[in-house]
C-alpha cells in the first residue's frame, strides 16, 4: 500500500469540467496535456521515457504501478517527455534485484507532477466513450481559478513535437567488426530499437530529424530506420519532402510508428486521428502474408487510412484485429515497408522482432 500525506491533495481537471480528486506524488504545481491511458500491465519506466509521449498525460490502466522500482537501464531516452502521470494506486517499496529508486522518486527528478488515488476505470471509460481530450492537474485548488484553467485547457495542442524531442547531432552506436551501416532517423526515436539493429550486427548512425537526402547519400548507408516520434505527423511538412527524396535513393528502408505514417504521407497517403489511440502491450495485429495474429506493443493516438495510398505504390500488409485499421505497408516501387507497431518490443512481447532479420535480409540482398 502507498503511504502518502493526507494533507497533499492533487485534482485532474479534464476540459469537459469534470474534476477528480486524488493525492499527489512527483512534482508539484499545475501541467496542461492531453489524457490517454494506456494499457500495459508492466513497462511503466519505457512509457515514461517514452519520446512518443511528449505533451501528453498519461493514465495507467493496470491498478497497481511502481512495484519493482526504476533504473536507468531500462530507460528509452535520456530523460521523459510525458507532461504528467495518473495512477490508481503507486508503490513506494518496491522490490527487485535491478530496482535503484522509486516511481516517485523519479517523477521529483524529471519534474514531473503526478497524480494518484483517483478512480482510473471511471477516467479510461470517459475517454473511451468521449475520446481523447485535454486536462491539467493541479497540486491547487482548481475550484478558484476554474475557467481560467479551463480556458487554457480547451486552447491546448500538441505543436512540434518532432522538432522538440529530436536530437540535433549524428551519433555513432556499433559493437565490434560490424556488418551493416544503418542510418537510424531521430523523430524521437526508443533506445531499443537502436539496440535491435546493433544486435543484428549493424553499426548504427543515428541522424536528426531533418537530415536531407543528401547529408543520407554522404553517408552512404547500407539501410535506413525511420524511428517512432510524437505528435501530428501532418505538421512535419519538410521532414515528409526529405523522406519523398530520401526513398528514391534505392537504399533499404523500416519505418516504425510516426516513420511508418511519415513514409506514408510522402507517397500521397492520407492520416486520421483515432478517437483513443492504440496504446499498451496487447494490440492484436494481422500479418496479411503470413496469415497470422501477433501481439504488439503500441503507443499511437494516428493512424494511415490505407487505401489512401495508390495500390500500384503499397499496399497494406498488417492491420489492427481489434478495429481494422492500418499496421503496415509494403512499397511496390522502392525497396521499403513499414509498420505502425513496435517490433523492438520495450515495453511488450517480442513477437514481431523478426521484422528486423526481414530488415537485415534486404540489406543483406541489396549488397550482393
Amino acid at each position: 500500500m502507498s503511504l502518502f500525506n493526507q494533507d497533499e491533495k492533487a485534482y485532474l481537471l479534464l476540459a469537459d469540467g469534470t474534476v477528480f480528486e486524488g493525492r499527489s506524488f512527483g512534482a508539484k504545481g499545475t501541467v496542461i496535456g492531453e489524457v490517454v491511458f494506456t494499457t500495459g500491465l508492466t513497462g511503466y519506466q519505457e512509457t515514461l521515457t517514452d519520446p512518443s509521449y511528449y505533451g501528453q498525460i498519461v493514465t495507467q490502466t493496470f491498478p497497481l504501478i511502481g512495484n519493482y522500482g526504476v533504473n536507468r537501464e531500462d530507460n528509452e531516452s535520456a530523460k521523459s517527455y510525458v507532461s504528467g502521470y495518473i495512477v490508481r494506486e503507486w508503490c513506494n517499496t518496491p522490490s527487485n534485484f535491478r530496482c535503484s529508486g522509486t516511481i516517485d522518486d523519479f517523477l521529483k527528478e524529471q519534474n514531473i507532477i503526478g497524480i494518484h488515488s483517483i478512480d482510473t476505470r471511471s477516467l479510461t471509460r470517459k475517454i473511451r466513450e468521449a475520446g481523447v481530450m485535454n486536462g491539467a492537474i493541479t497540486t491547487e485548488n482548481p475550484a478558484e481559478k476554474r475557467d481560467e484553467l479551463l480556458e487554457k485547457i480547451k486552447a491546448y495542442t500538441v505543436k512540434d513535437a518532432v522538432k522538440t524531442v529530436t536530437g540535433t547531432e549524428t551519433r555513432v552506436y556499433s559493437n565490434d567488426a560490424p556488418k551493416y551501416k544503418v542510418a537510424l532517423f531521430d523523430f524521437g526515436y526508443k533506445r531499443n530499437i537502436r539496440n535491435e539493429l546493433v544486435k543484428r550486427g549493424c553499426e548504427v548512425t543515428v541522424v536528426p530529424a531533418n537530415t536531407t537526402a543528401e547529408e543520407i547519400k554522404a553517408l552512404a548507408p547500407d539501410g535506413i530506420m525511420f524511428s517512432n516520434g510524437p505528435g501530428d505527423p501532418t505538421e512535419n511538412v519538410e521532414i515528409i519532402k526529405n523522406i519523398r527524396e530520401i526513398a528514391q535513393l534505392n537504399i533499404p528502408i523500416f519505418g516504425i510508428c510516426l516513420g511508418h505514417q511519415l513514409m506514408a504521407l510522402a507517397h500521397g497517403g492520407r492520416t486520421e486521428k483515432l478517437k483513443y489511440g492504440h496504446r499498451g502491450a496487447n494490440q492484436p495485429v494481422v500479418d496479411k502474408a503470413l496469415d497470422k495474429t501477433f501481439v504488439t506493443s503500441q503507443n499511437h493516438g494516428y493512424a494511415v487510412i490505407g487505401d489512401s495510398i495508390d495500390p500500384e505504390i503499397a499496399e497494406v500488409s498488417h492491420f489492427n484485429a481489434n478495429d481494422g485499421t492500418c499496421e503496415g505497408m509494403r512499397y511496390k516501387k522502392i525497396n521499403a515497408f513499414t509498420v505502425q507497431f513496435h517490433p523492438e518490443a520495450h515495453g511488450g512481447p517480442q513477437d514481431t522482432e523478426y521484422l528486423f532479420d526481414e530488415f537485415i535480409e534486404m540489406i543483406k540482398k541489396e549488397m550482393h
